[in-house]
């Protein structure tokens, strides 16, 4: 079991080229497996974790409404946005810039195999990352992602997830509001829930901004622990 997990923070990056990426690392992880199943190569496999800005863009999961996009492409263009349908699982979700959006690419035969456990624990890092800054985040019952205020009729979501699995390795992942500019959830129903509000980091601390690389450092921090892994850089 490689424990290992590669760091890249890939800086402001389009949703495509992003996407690209997250499917080549994918497929040699999954294409090194076929391999050891079929040859026993014995081969380890190689774990990533991406961070990642993206610039203005929505993306709607296999089981997404395309309803639950508020506006038409030519819109979309005039806010300086794009759309695609992805292989994740969920409904619609907006990324933009003040979002930290990371995709873990593990192969979970290196961890544990359990999706329901891995999405709990995604879920963990975000709420033990929030309470470092005074808020009570939590679960929503029937709802994947982090809330605030759950049970209330002034509930928020604050951190999006949708995930994909195949032979237990995963990609796509989760996208936390810290500096976001929320106007632009207004264009959507997020996740496909109506009457649900959105809220950032800075807006429930009052402040301007909050660091974003102080925001991944706790991150890292919370899912190194949670996991058991180890993790290293990528220098190129």
């Amino acid at each position: 079991m490689n424990k290992q997990i590669e760091i890249q923070d890939l800086g402001l990056k389009d949703y495509k080229q992003t996407w690209d990426y997250q499917e080549q690392l994918f497929k040699n992880i999954v294409d090194t497996k076929i391999k050891n199943r079929r040859e026993d190569a014995g081969l380890k496999t190689n774990n990533h974790f991406l961070f990642v800005e993206h610039p203005h863009v929505y993306t709607l999961g296999k089981s997404g409404d395309f309803s639950n996009l508020l506006v038409t492409e030519e819109q979309l263009k005039e806010k300086n946005a794009t759309f695609y349908k992805v292989n994740r699982g969920g409904d619609i979700t907006y990324h933009g810039p003040g979002q930290v959006v990371g995709y873990p690419i593990l192969d979970l035969e290196n961890f544990f195999t359990d999706i329901h456990k891995y999405l709990r624990f995604l879920e963990e890092m975000i709420i033990l990352t929030l309470a470092e800054y005074g808020l009570k985040a939590e679960r929503s019952k029937g709802e994947t992602g982090v809330w605030l205020d759950v049970g209330t009729p002034f509930a928020r979501k604050i951190c999006a997830m949708g995930v994909r699995a195949s032979r237990w390795v995963t990609m796509h992942g989760f996208a936390l509001n810290v500096n976001a500019n929320l106007g632009y959830f207004d264009l959507m129903i997020p996740c496909g829930i109506r009457g649900k509000a959105v809220t950032s980091l800075n807006v429930e601390l009052g402040v301007k901004e909050v660091p974003m690389e102080e925001v991944k450092e706790k991150l890292l921090k919370h899912f190194k622990a949670l996991f058991e892994a180890e993790f290293f850089n990528n220098e190129n």
